[in-house]
């Protein structure tokens, strides 16, 4: 199972079977979030029956104010399901911009990067001591903005890339005489590691076991029937995550993989990985200069910009913010819980006091 909330506005996804019992996607997430709530109240002496929960400005898949509505009523029954008897919704970015404001002794307009797995999400906000003192208004949101871009759509890439030319992926097999490439759509679900399971189903097996027969590279078709068979697809993707991370902090890095029977290695430089995800980082882009513009609010009037989550680390996303604003106005820090801390600081207001 990875990344629960995506499938919020996929009304196609309502349940599914786990070991032979039948559970909604509500009742998966309520899973999670239900111990959440007794580990806490364990841990504080106190029941817990309130929360201020973090959402992205636009749901991953939500093409429309009714599907995004819809997929927060999703997660609301989750918490519901969990014990929870009320929540509170505030959009990421402004829980991080909470954080970024408890940081500040004078007032500024920012903006928020906050980049997910699913989605990347901005936010343009006025903060500062003088909002804390006055209350904050909807009058200090002066836009934002959401796509469903993020670090998951940067791992297919490097997978794509490194890891399925390894597996076969462009080779050909042997047919009546003639050459045919290695069908296309079974690297695919290598791309969600979650999706790397659906290949396990018998007529799939058996379809690469004859293509290992006749391919050209057998010994490549042979290790990605193992890491199907043995399910392996958090394992190869923690490895892609690995040199996602060496990519942010040096110009090449070394994809490396393996599990005593399959062994991977692959070189990739940062200007080739930056290559292969142009498209999704002219979508942040395009996401970001339309809320500039939507807003009325120019690059030169923006006091700082303050990036969070995974992604913020990619030197090509850090770079699309220092072209508009300048290195100088760029912050950073707490990159993986700021937005915890900023919905605590939420609950923690006199407006979010009802809030355990």
């Amino acid at each position: 199972m990875q990344s629960l909330k995506s499938f919020l506005s996929n009304r196609n996804l309502l349940s599914t079977d786990v070991f032979g019992r039948r559970y909604t996607l509500e009742d998966l997430i309520a899973r999670i979030l239900r111990d959440l709530r007794e580990k806490a109240a364990a841990q504080f002496g106190v029941p817990i029956s309130r929360a201020v929960v973090g959402r992205p400005v636009r749901f991953v898949g939500a093409e429309t104010e009714v599907e995004d509505c819809w997929a927060e009523n999703r997660l609301r029954m989750a918490f519901k399901i969990a014990g929870y008897e009320s929540v509170q919704f505030e959009f990421e970015p402004i829980a991080a911009a909470h954080y970024y404001e408890s940081t500040l002794d004078h007032d500024e307009l920012i903006l928020i990067g906050d980049f997910g797995g699913g989605t990347s999400d901005f936010s343009l906000v006025r903060v500062g001591p003088s909002v804390r003192r006055r209350g904050r208004s909807a009058a200090d949101l002066l836009g934002n903005a959401g796509l469903g871009v993020a670090g998951d759509s940067f791992d297919a890439k490097l997978i794509r890339h490194l890891l399925s030319p390894a597996l076969g992926a462009g080779t050909d097999m042997r047919s009546m005489k003639r050459l045919l490439p290695i069908p296309s759509w079974i690297y695919g679900k290598l791309e969600r590691w979650h999706h790397l399971s659906f290949l396990r189903a018998k007529d799939v097996m058996d379809l690469l076991t004859r293509i290992k027969t006749d391919a050209i590279e057998p010994q490549k078709i042979a290790a990605l029937i193992h890491l199907i068979k043995e399910d392996l697809g958090y394992q190869l993707h923690q490895s892609v995550q690995a040199v996602k991370y060496q990519l942010s902090n040096n110009l090449s890095a070394t994809f490396r993989y393996s599990d005593g029977a399959v062994h991977l290695t692959a070189g990739v430089q940062r200007s080739s990985f930056e290559t292969w995800i142009s498209d999704e980082l002219q979508q942040i882009e395009s996401c970001l200069d339309s809320l500039l513009r939507t807003s009325a609010v120019h690059p030169r009037n923006v006091d700082a910009v303050f990036l969070t989550g995974g992604s913020s680390f990619v030197p090509a996303v850090r770079r699309i913010f220092a072209t508009r604003f300048g290195e100088r106005r760029i912050r950073t820090g707490n990159q993986f819980t700021s937005v915890a801390w900023g919905l605590a600081l939420i609950g923690s207001t006199p407006a979010g006091a009802g809030s355990d």
